[in-house]
């Protein structure tokens, strides 16, 4: 079959880009998606079971550090669009292993241009690298402050943010130098179905419906602005076809919560599904000390997304919130199969 695109999703099998992937295999019949993802800790090819045999989807097992293998993909699979969310991701992680983070998102995205770069051969019509990136690139917010736009400076403060913000300049110099077609959007807190339960959203989930402490960091009072994985998939879907070159969007949920208010939402939703009594779960919060270079506060304005494109997200916090508890609840076997390492 002849396809109109060959596109490259990295990082597919994960939480963010199971999603991108199940909605581009199932809106573009007329693309070849090719999800290419190392199947690290947070990998989970479960996670796409519903659309693994469609005949516009091909799994590759792959390590965007290894060059070779990224070179001849992109030149057997004709590949002329990427959207690359392969990535180490958590912060705490991070503050334990600095280097699998700066290979990984730096070295990681830097052999993918490269590859980009060769295979096309400086030819670009057509052709499109994006590349997903983080809030936290930002630095942090003091409570009163204005919201994260395309234009705040970069003021990365863990070793996840700062090889986020390396691999952001990397993308942008290829264009600057090479004039490869690159966006890069900056994205607010996920949060949804198949995410890995280190996160904060499942794992309290988790802990909730076992009786296990919740661990808040320092008061809880942390802000993060919210965003529903399905509507970053959608926003996602509508740069990659109609953003500008060259351009940077912010994606954010306009959903900002204190860590501690999170929590007790989660207990409310958690113990009225469960049938225990409001507030019963209360007991479980445990406040433990807190995680070095925290930032205090991150904030996403959309407001140029929704001007020039038209995307804002369809669900606000709480209507997420209990879309994302009833999914856990309804698929326990694929938490616990996490939890216990079988997958």
């Amino acid at each position: 079959m002849d396809f109109k695109r060959h596109i490259l999703i990295t990082g597919g099998a994960g939480f963010i880009g199971s999603h991108v992937v199940r909605l581009f295999v199932n809106k573009y019949p007329e693309y070849k998606i090719i999800n290419l993802d190392k199947l690290t800790y947070a990998g989970n090819l479960a996670n796409l079971k519903d659309v693994e045999d469609n005949a516009n989807y091909t799994f590759i097992k792959g390590d965007i550090c290894d060059f070779d293998q990224m070179l001849a993909l992109f030149n057997q699979y004709q590949i002329d669009g990427v959207i690359h969310l392969a990535a180490e991701s958590h912060v705490d992680r991070s503050i334990k292993d600095p280097f699998t983070f700066a290979q990984t998102n730096v070295m990681g995205t830097l052999s993918l241009l490269q590859a980009a770069k060769q295979s096309w051969k400086d030819a670009y019509d057509g052709k499109l690298f994006y590349h997903i990136s983080t809030d936290e690139v930002y630095g942090a917010l003091e409570m009163d402050s204005e919201l994260f736009t395309e234009t705040t400076n970069y003021n990365p403060h863990s070793p996840y943010s700062a090889s986020k913000a390396s691999s952001d300049h990397f993308v942008r110099a290829f264009h600057d130098t090479y004039g490869m077609p690159v966006i890069v959007t900056n994205c607010s807190n996920n949060y949804g179905p198949y995410q890995f339960p280190e996160k904060l959203i499942p794992l309290f989930i988790n802990n909730i419906r076992h009786g296990k402490s919740l661990p808040v960091y320092g008061k809880g009072e942390n802000v993060r602005d919210w965003l529903y994985v399905v509507d970053h998939a959608r926003a996602i879907d509508l740069i990659f076809h109609t953003g500008k070159t060259a351009e940077t969007y912010n994606i954010g949920g306009f959903n900002e919560w204190t860590n501690i208010d999170i929590i007790r939402v989660l207990i409310k939703t958690l113990d009225r599904l469960l049938g225990h009594a409001e507030g019963s779960s209360d007991h479980l919060i445990t406040y433990v000390t807190d995680r070095a270079g925290h930032d205090l506060r991150y904030a996403i304005d959309s407001t140029k997304l929704k001007t020039e494109l038209g995307w804002e997200p369809s669900l606000q916090f709480e209507e997420g919130i209990e879309k994302t508890v009833r999914w856990y609840l309804d698929n326990q076997e694929w938490m616990d199969e996490i939890i216990l390492g079988k997958y």
